[in-house]
């Protein structure tokens, strides 16, 4: 569990020892990292620091923020920094110890899929700002999060967070898992890929929502 304050800390933090080893505005950062708390943390980082985060386990780049460590034959970084222990990876927890970055930009490249579309701060800012009213996410509701990858994983977490909802990761779901998922956090929506999505329907105190919703105004 990783609360705002928490997150916020980690975000800023990371930020700023990522600025400390000279990442320049706009650079590219490879990020290959499952859906959970850490990618949030990660990416959020990145771009808070004026990097972009590439979101893809190959590339070359100097830095790279993984799981568990990189294949070297599909990324050629310079350093990387693993969540959990992995052969010639550093610790992320030593991105944390450099003080925080208390203003990121405001605009700017955020971001990358493909290494070719840049998507950036305002764009998603603005789009996650609609989603919000579209979709109806409020404080109160707590989401989970049953998406079929990351980036859709990633637009999940920050609308749950902007809206100042609780969300929850749902890591290989399926239908049962999900139903008692959301009866054990008295969940409110989940948004989850269409085939599942509609076996979840019929629950009159679940909100269901195709995962497709939350990329589709981006044009993914």
């Amino acid at each position: 569990m990783l609360s705002y304050a928490a997150f916020a800390r980690r975000v800023t933090r990371a930020a700023a020892g990522l600025r400390a080893l000279g990442l320049r505005y706009g650079e590219r950062v490879l990020v290959d990292l499952p859906q959970g708390t850490h990618l949030p943390v990660a990416v959020h980082a990145v771009a808070w620091a004026g990097g972009t985060a590439v979101l893809s386990a190959s590339g070359t780049s100097r830095f790279m923020i993984a799981h568990e460590g990189h294949d070297p034959t599909a990324a050629k970084v310079d350093q990387v920094f693993s969540f959990l222990p992995a052969p010639g990876a550093r610790p992320f927890g030593e991105l944390l110890s450099s003080g925080t970055v208390e203003f990121g930009p405001l605009a700017g490249p955020a971001l990358t899929l493909d290494g070719e579309r840049l998507l950036d701060n305002a764009e998603l800012t603005t789009d996650l700002r609609r989603l919000a009213t579209r979709l109806v996410i409020a404080k109160d509701d707590v989401v989970i999060s049953a998406v079929s990858e990351p980036f859709r994983g990633l637009r999940v977490i920050d609308l749950a967070m902007m809206s100042g909802a609780h969300v929850v990761v749902a890591h290989g779901p399926s239908l049962v898992g999900c139903r008692v998922l959301a009866q054990e956090r008295r969940a409110t929506v989940v948004v989850a890929p269409y085939d599942l999505a509609r076996r979840l329907l019929g629950n009159p105190l679940l909100r269901v929502v195709d995962e497709r919703a939350v990329v589709s105004s981006l044009g993914l």
